[in-house]
């Protein structure tokens, strides 16, 4: 429910913030509801999504849609990255017991990953696509991270003793693992240079506050979440956070 609520009260602020694209007659207020309604229906039946994911979701992507179309994309780049990531080496995942419970990510997780890029478009304040797409990158890296240093067999480490530790462990990071965030983070900025987003020298930005982003969620992951002081849920949300702040810094 908490999630929930945070989804409405990002539709809020968006409704406060919101441009002459804003219309509820509007043919782009329209189309950016037909689209966030696809993009929800299709989520949930990919089982990326459970019931309350894909309406945490798809505030997102209405948001994104009608602010800009090429934010949206964006967005469903860190999907199929990320669902992607998900799917590869299942079998053994499962084996580890360290694969997605069945049923799709939650609204809280989905909040989680895409709410603080979803609240830099919402405000729209200056150099918002930057920030909004530092975000995305580093949800999308963290993920693919994860995911991919799970699914195939190599030393993991402990980020803050380098000591090894088992595979899926909070503040672990892997070789694979690293260079599958680097993929994703580069990915994103591939796709916000392509749509004319951002500049070049701002997707070397994207890049650098996805993959340091990753590297904060390891931190937190093996300093708080380890510990039980915090859940998966914030040191995502942190380190999304995290990754605006860097992107700022590099502005």
């Amino acid at each position: 429910m908490v999630a929930l609520g945070s989804a409405a009260a990002i539709l809020v602020v968006y409704g406060l913030h919101r441009g002459p694209e804003f219309s509820l007659t509007g043919s782009r207020f329209l189309a950016a509801l037909g689209i966030t309604a696809v993009f929800a229906l299709l989520a949930w039946f990919a089982g990326g999504v459970n019931w309350s994911g894909a309406f945490g979701g798809s505030a997102v992507a209405f948001i994104m849609a009608v602010r800009d179309p090429r934010m949206f994309l964006a967005l469903m780049l860190v999907f199929a990255l990320t669902l992607a990531a998900t799917r590869v080496g299942h079998a053994r995942k499962q084996q580890l017991r360290t694969a997605e419970p069945p049923g799709g990510r939650s609204a809280s997780q989905a909040l989680a990953n895409l709410g603080v890029a979803a609240l830099v478009v919402a405000l729209a304040c200056a150099g918002w696509p930057l920030l909004a797409l530092a975000a995305l990158a580093e949800a999308a890296a963290d993920t693919a991270s994860s995911e991919i240093g799970m699914a195939f067999p190599g030393k993991t480490v402990l980020i803050t003793s380098w000591k090894p530790v088992p595979i899926g462990m909070d503040g672990g990071i892997s070789l694979f693992g690293t260079l599958a965030a680097c993929f994703a983070a580069a990915m994103m900025a591939l796709l916000a240079t392509v749509s004319g987003l951002v500049s070049i020298h701002h997707a070397a930005a994207i890049v650098y506050a996805g993959v340091l982003g990753t590297l904060v969620d390891s931190l937190l992951g093996a300093l708080l979440e380890r510990h039980g002081w915090l859940n998966n849920d914030l040191v995502n949300l942190l380190s999304t956070a995290a990754a605006v702040g860097i992107a700022w810094l590099l502005m």
